[in-house]
């Protein structure tokens, strides 16, 4: 299986590597809907394939919903297993839906006696605790999103409205669940609100378990943060990108920040 991906300046990037440990994903039972009342299941999972879960269960507590109006919905009959986390969310507006699970936290690591210690945190035990005070300390800010997103009649934007912090999709020509087979759709990633330029976006069909090889696909991100994908196959997809440099002070510390961004596609017949 080969998947084109075409960067703004219209190049064919392609490039296959050994299988991606450990890729977190989410998907839904059903990405289009129509008709009222409809439920939707969620499944998550942090696995070696795409989409088995095989080697651990997302935490539930991190999982939020947000309906077409932006309000939270309520998750229900959540369930935490060993391999996979579920729940079913119903689908009571017209619209489009968002599940996701973002993560924010402050790393620091320095020597102490000889030895090296490490801490994990938010900005409000960091200073409690005196993190700054150590010797040598070194702090990396990092924030991690997980998502997708189901529509229950015409798509609408209420649900993706960014948030300004870490890295995001952005909605350009394309809408997340209007995706088909053949025709180019076209997003944007933005960095804490800004163009997120020169990044690398990496793109993987689901069920690899099934291939000789995972057939990753790159492209790199124009100026304005955009890349167009063209899905020569239907199916689901896995997305994410990673961003790392220098982030904001934290109690007066310097640090590097690393944010991450990872959704996942169905691409329909044409």
């Amino acid at each position: 299986m080969k998947l084109r991906i075409l960067a703004a300046s219209g190049l064919l990037v392609l490039s296959v590597s050994p299988a991606l440990a450990h890729r977190f994903w989410i998907i839904p039972s059903n990405s289009v809907l129509s008709g009222d009342d409809q439920w939707v299941t969620f499944d998550a999972a942090i696995s070696n394939n795409l989409f088995f879960p095989n080697h651990h269960a997302a935490p539930l507590a991190g999982f939020t919903v947000t309906g077409p109006d932006g309000k939270a919905v309520e998750i229900q009959n959540g369930k935490e297993g060993q391999v996979r986390t579920t729940f079913d969310v119903k689908l009571t507006q017209p619209g489009t839906y968002k599940a996701a699970t973002v993560r924010e936290t402050l790393s620091a690591v320095w020597t102490e006696n000889g030895e090296q210690k490490r801490w994990r945190g938010n900005a409000e035990t960091f200073a409690s605790e005196g993190i700054k005070d150590k010797s040598g300390v070194k702090v990396s800010q990092n924030v991690s999103r997980v998502e997708t997103v189901v529509t229950s009649g015409e798509p609408s934007l209420g649900a993706l409205k960014p948030t300004g912090k870490g890295l995001e999709l952005v909605v350009d020509k394309n809408h997340p669940t209007d995706l088909v087979k053949g025709e180019k759709a076209s997003f944007l990633l933005h960095f804490n609100g800004k163009p997120a330029a020169n990044l690398k976006v990496t793109v993987v069909k689901g069920d690899d378990r099934y291939r000789d090889e995972v057939g990753e696909t790159a492209v790199t991100t124009d100026a304005e943060g955009r890349f167009q994908v063209t899905f020569p196959e239907t199916g689901r997809y896995w997305l994410n990108a990673v961003t790392e440099g220098e982030g904001s002070k934290v109690d007066g510390v310097p640090t590097t920040s690393r944010s991450s961004y990872t959704t996942t596609f169905e691409v329909l017949p044409e």
